[in-house]
């Protein structure tokens, strides 16, 4: 047959694995190159170009869905694209998270003269940056300054004369909030001035950048993103024992800045382009007002408040100098520790108001007294957000636009809030069914050093009314609240193939839902029992899912919440009903979940 009157075949752009590629290509050979190429078995030549074309198709094809996939926040996979994309719609990673938690205080203090009381000289505050360890290694940093010379700090004798048996030393008592992790700074060499100047900080794990100074004595704040001109800086009290207002905030024009982007394992500073000697001043409101579009003639002029300097370049970036970056580097695991287990004090500062009248060796009685323990928990979130709940964060993050108007706003501001200030595992917004006005419920739980549920400590609580005191609407109102934890445990029957080994089934089936309800459930989600019945017939070696039930685990080391699980069972029977206020776990799925062959 001539070549003109050959039967053009088309070509099939679905085939894009090496099977099907390397079927195509052999129905090519076959037809078109009859006398070429004629031996096809596994060790001739043709087979092996079939093969060689056919492995490069396969790999061409699967660098071009993964570039495709990974383009787009949808079907995106990998954690460092997800993160990349939320960063164009205005998500920021706030890196691992951070437990914040109350610890009791005690000193041992001389007795005053009259030995009615601690000699008040030697009470001393210990200064915010001390450091403790708990029985496990991981570090702490107290966050505040503790002054023991409180009124309302409880004073007990803990040592007397054993012969006149007057008291000679008093135990002191204060109480103070620590968060995880510890100091640590890095120095950096700049060169030359570079536009849009980006530098990688060598740690891991950090959770905060507290200060960037050059050596010339600048300092570079932290901003939210390069246009902003206006940061508030935390000065001192000065009136503060009468006022009992420890700091005051202020606002403060800055020019030097940068903005903090984060990866899965490692932190940049992001600087702007402007060049130092620029002067940046304050904008004369004329020169930023916004003139009406559209219009032959002009009837007002609005003021753009968003423009406060002259700087169009972003902020002054560091040039010729050595950046000295103070930081706080979080615990590379889980920071969680159960009560009494933060107890070592690593180091420790001191401040006493009258040193130069005090003997040296009665204050380092007090220093070395110094002893820590945690009366509660210091509880957060233990693990690290999933690629899936990234994109579930991005997608409430960029309709929220820096307001909390809707209920999906202020859940996602509580998951916007920076790991610095703790984090919380599971968040749930409800309107206050019995209020008359516009008051809502806001229910949060974390983990304990487990990855157990636990109620949320007060600290984080403080930490998160501030955060969304920043965001909400002026007349709505915010009840933090615990929710009920329902602890459950699941029994089910199961009926084996024929052949199969019983014992080999039954440890498939407890793995498999272990795997499965590994991650609490969300607050208010419902139990579906459907999904039992699905998980364990896809069990290598099951017949048929004879029975599931679920029971209630309650008292001892589960929780206390008793639910009626007849009573809110679905009508059809496929589901657990969960109350609005309540969070359902499995907490003991090697226990808690129970199955037999029949």
């Amino acid at each position: 047959m001539p070549d003109d009157q050959k039967k053009i075949l088309p070509i099939d752009y679905t085939h894009r694995d090496f099977q099907s590629i390397r079927e195509d290509l052999m129905q090519i050979a076959e037809r078109f190159y009859p006398d070429t190429f004629q031996d096809f078995s596994e060790a001739s030549f043709g087979s092996l170009m079939l093969d060689a074309v056919a492995y490069v198709g396969d790999q061409l094809s699967l660098y071009l869905d993964y570039n495709v996939n990974e383009s787009f926040l949808d079907t995106a996979y990998q954690y460092s694209n997800v993160v990349r994309h939320g960063r164009v719609l205005g998500y920021k990673d706030t890196g691992r998270a951070s437990t914040y938690g109350q610890v009791g205080l005690f000193v041992q203090v001389p007795a005053s003269p009259t030995a009615l009381g601690p000699d008040s000289r030697y009470l001393p505050i210990l200064k915010r940056g001390s450091r403790f360890t708990s029985q496990n290694g991981l570090n702490f940093v107290l966050i505040e300054n503790i002054d023991f010379n409180q009124p309302q700090n409880p004073i007990v004798v803990s040592q007397v004369d054993t012969s006149t048996g007057a008291p000679t030393h008093f135990a002191v008592k204060a109480y103070g909030n620590v968060v995880s992790g510890y100091f640590s700074q890095e120095q950096i060499n700049v060169g030359s001035y570079q536009r849009f100047l980006r530098l990688k900080l060598s740690a891991g794990n950090i959770s905060e950048v507290l200060s960037v100074t050059d050596s010339q004595g600048n300092e570079y704040f932290e901003v939210d993103y390069l246009s902003q001109d206006i940061v508030f800086k935390e000065i001192s009290n000065t009136n503060f024992q009468n006022d009992n207002v420890p700091s005051i905030i202020k606002p403060y024009l800055v020019s030097r800045k940068f903005v903090t982007e984060r990866d899965r394992n490692n932190v940049y500073l992001q600087f702007g382009s402007g060049k130092s000697g620029q002067t940046d001043v304050v904008a004369d409101p004329q020169s930023v007002a916004l003139d009406i579009f559209g219009k032959s003639y002009t009837t007002d002029t609005t003021f753009d408040p968003s423009r406060l300097s002259k700087n169009d370049s972003f902020g002054v970036v560091p040039s010729n100098t050595t950046l000295t970056v103070t930081y706080r580097i979080n615990n590379p695991t889980n920071s969680n520790v159960a009560v009494a287990a933060l107890s070592q004090v690593s180091s420790a500062k001191f401040e006493f108001n009258e040193r130069s009248s005090l003997t040296a060796q009665k204050m380092n009685t007090v220093i070395t007294s110094l002893e820590i323990s945690n009366e509660t928990p210091i509880i957060g979130d233990v693990t690290n957000p999933t690629s899936t709940e990234i994109k579930r964060r991005i997608f409430d993050t960029f309709p929220t636009q820096n307001r909390a108007v809707t209920q999906a706003d202020y859940e996602n501001l509580v998951y916007r809030m920076p790991a610095k200030y703790g984090s919380l595992k599971r968040c749930s917004v409800q309107k206050d069914p019995d209020s008359l006005k516009r008051n809502l419920n806001m229910y949060v739980i974390s983990q304990d050093e487990f990855g157990k549920l636990t109620q949320t400590n007060q600290t984080i609580k403080n930490n998160l009314k501030t955060w969304i005191n920043h965001y909400r609407m002026i007349n709505d109102t915010i009840d933090i609240l615990d929710p009920y934890i329902i602890n459950l445990g699941i029994d089910f029957v199961v009926k084996p193939q024929v052949g199969a080994n019983k014992f080999d089934v039954l440890d498939s089936c407890i793995k498999t839902l272990s795997t499965k309800y590994k991650n609490p459930f969300f607050i208010g989600e419902s139990f579906y029992i459907s999904d039992i019945y699905s998980e364990l017939k896809q069990v290598k070696g099951v017949l048929d899912v004879v029975k599931v039930k679920l029971t209630n685990k309650s008292g001892g080391n589960y929780a206390s919440t008793v639910i009626n699980i007849n009573k809110n069972i679905s009508p059809e029977g496929t589901y657990l009903i969960a109350p609005k206020n309540t969070i359902l776990e499995i907490k003991f799925p090697e226990t808690d979940i129970r199955g037999k062959i029949r």
